[in-house]
């Protein structure tokens, strides 16, 4: 795809905002580069990932994620059998810390299978060898001395070579007979050896080493005799020193070299995640989603929003091509929303290509293009002697030369800048044109030739952008199946042109575009009127569902109360008392006594009490509890089964709820 029409369709600033949401250096150069996918299952795809990176990030919140630089050439040249500097190995401890924390949260929460899976799973933590390193190497500069057991005891004995050093130079500068002789009572380091500033002309009374001279001759650093052997000793050890150093970068660069060709493996879906990473944050701040795709070249754009303008200012618009209609002709006034709605579908389209999210409502619908072609803009070009119909058709004609059935076409103020009447039929061909060879064509215009056209053609359909002649104002909303209205006249008297005038262009008109322009405007006021009983309709249906709502929630309170009162109550319990060789009358009357304590809400316990010589007869008369329960089981259920306590064979009833 021609990388003009990125330009054109700003989707080059949508890539420097991502740009921005990348960590790593190498990431931004990767989304630098990106480019459209050519296939709709690979832009499926590439939707998918984004779609599961944003699931994590909201979800688990950011992950510990910090930039690297140039990591896979450090780890080549520790391949190679290099050995790494200090602030090398800084760097690939960095990478490990992003393998580690990129797995621990993905493991955050538990979820099914994600299309990027096979990134993470390709991550290889190294959490030892991070861990060394980290403790080991302060800074690019400094090694710790816990480092190794031989650099410890070096710099330990450095320390105290040094401090007897300090001692001795420190007895000379306070000596009353030596310090005469200095310039300073300081001590100073020159060529690694401690030395003591002495008066040129005294050069000769502190014996020892010269080592440097004032740029103006008038002192010499000298290194005093009772030093000499000491400082010596200390070059030594920090040569000893600088060879342990050289020792444990040669042992980490050589734990470095051996984690290939894994940590490629891994250092590739770490970049592969940044960039999947900034795409969704992205998403997040244009609340943007997941659009579904087809490869069928049609789309269906619902409350579409430009990303690049502010979300408190922009209209969304629904807009679709490729299944009723393959052209749309949008009319209306200057700044009245036409050449945004056009970019909006260029744009958007682009943008999921690239695997990015679109600000579009649920459900709205992408095809995969093989190519997006654009005339918008005003291209008058002063250095190459073109004007501005002449710019636009150039463009035209490279357009028209890429067209087919896998493109999408669009025109911004189609034919202007000629004669209207030229202009209109060069149009109206150009877009007939392009409608023979299967392009998707969205077109701007002013011409009611086109709108005729429009009306007229098969496939094709009019649109127009909403102006408010009261306010003078557009309202940016794209209304299909409607053309514009030419607003010349209103917007004029609106703003005080003489009514002498009106009258005399009016005169002026065709009597056919006059009445054309009379059908635009019954039309426009039905719309109205139809738009008004709608939102009355919505208005009353939202107010219908409220007070349906409301009456819910008042009879689930009431229920919630009449429980509550019920829970609140205090249930009595009665006993009735129950013997063996009771008869039925006397049963029956129990009975009813016993229906109307239940009834009340309280509990009965049935006692049948055995005596003497009757315990033997326990299961053969047990049946009478069992009648009992069985007279009241229209109002009552068995609670606690029948049981035994002491002499007596007790059964619990409760209200049937």
């Amino acid at each position: 795809m021609d990388v003009s029409y990125r330009t054109t369709l700003e989707l080059d600033k949508i890539i420097a905002r991502a740009v921005q949401l990348c960590t790593c250096a190498e990431t931004k150069e990767m989304m630098r580069a990106i480019e459209p996918f050519a296939t709709t299952e690979e832009e499926r795809y590439a939707l998918a990932q984004t779609n599961a990176i944003n699931a994590l990030l909201l979800k688990n919140g950011s992950p510990r994620f910090g930039a690297v630089h140039e990591v896979r050439r450090v780890v080549a040249h520790a391949a190679k059998g290099g050995i790494l500097s200090m602030g090398e190995l800084l760097e690939i401890a960095a990478a490990l810390r992003n393998f580690s924390g990129l797995a621990q949260w993905y493991g955050l929460t538990d979820h099914d299978m994600l299309p990027t899976d096979d990134l993470f799973f390709a991550l290889a933590p190294q959490p030892v060898l991070e861990k060394q390193i980290g403790e080991c190497i302060i800074s690019p500069e400094e090694m710790a001395d816990t480092a190794s057991v031989t650099l410890r005891d070096l710099r330990r004995k450095i320390r105290a070579t040094e401090d007897s050093i300090r001692t001795k130079l420190d007895a000379i500068i306070k000596n009353s007979t030596t310090n005469k002789f200095l310039q300073d009572a300081v001590v100073s380091i020159r060529n690694g050896r401690y030395v003591v500033p002495v008066r040129a002309e005294y050069r000769g009374e502190v014996g020892g080493v010269i080592h440097d001279v004032s740029s103006t001759g008038s002192t010499v650093f000298v290194e005093p005799t009772a030093v000499v052997e000491a400082n010596a000793r200390i070059m030594q050890l920090h040569a000893q020193e600088q060879e342990e150093i050289t020792r444990i970068l040669t042992a980490f660069s050589g734990q470095v070299a051996s984690l290939e060709p894994q940590f490629s493996y891994s250092y590739d879906a770490m970049l592969q995640i940044d960039l999947l990473l900034a795409k969704a944050r992205l998403a997040v701040e244009q609340n943007a989603f997941m659009p579904q795709v087809n490869d069928s070249c049609r789309f269906a754009l619902k409350k579409a929003r430009h990303p690049l303008i502010d979300k408190k200012k922009v209209v969304p618009v629904d807009i679709a091509l490729g299944e009723k209609y393959d052209t749309l002709v949008i009319t209306g006034p200057n700044t009245g929303g036409k050449t945004v709605t056009l970019k909006t579908v260029g744009l958007l389209t682009l943008m999921a290509e690239c695997g990015l999210h679109v600000p579009a409502g649920d459900g709205s619908v992408l095809s995969t293009f093989d190519a997006i072609l654009a005339d918008i803009g005003d291209e008058q070009s002063i250095a190459q002697s073109l004007s501005t119909f002449s710019s636009h058709m150039r463009t035209i004609v490279d357009v028209v030369a890429q067209c087919d059935d896998r493109t999408l076409v669009l025109f911004d103020e189609l034919g202007a800048g000629t004669d209207p009447a030229e202009g209109a039929a060069l149009a109206t061909a150009i877009i007939e044109f392009c409608r023979k060879l299967g392009s998707r064509v969205v077109a701007t215009t002013h011409y009611a030739e086109l709108k005729l056209y429009a009306m007229r053609t098969k496939g094709v359909i009019n649109a127009s952008c909403e102006f408010d002649v009261e306010t003078l104002r557009p309202t940016y909303k794209l209304l299909i199946g409607i053309p514009g209205k030419s607003n010349a006249f209103a917007i004029s008297r609106k703003l005080g042109l003489s009514e002498e005038i009106l009258k005399e262009a009016d005169d002026l008109v065709d009597k056919s575009d006059k009445d054309f322009e009379d059908v635009l405007s019954q039309l426009e006021q039905q719309r109205q009127q139809m738009e008004f009983a709608r939102q009355e309709a919505e208005r009353l249906k939202q107010e219908t569902a409220k007070i349906k709502q409301q009456n819910e929630e008042y009879q689930e309170q009431l229920r919630r109360e009449k429980e509550a009162k019920k829970k609140q109550k205090t249930v009595e319990v009665k006993e009735v008392r129950l013997s063996p060789n009771i008869d039925v009358n006397d049963l029956n009357t129990k009975c009813n006594s016993a229906r109307k304590f239940i009834e009340k809400g309280n509990k009965v316990k049935v006692s049948l009490r055995f005596r003497g010589r009757e315990m033997a007869h326990i299961d053969s008369t047990k049946h009478i509890l069992e009648d009992f329960a069985e007279k009241l089981s229209d109002i009552a259920v068995i609670e606690k089964a029948p049981k035994m306590e002491g002499r007596s064979m007790m059964m619990f009833l409760t209200e049937k709820r």
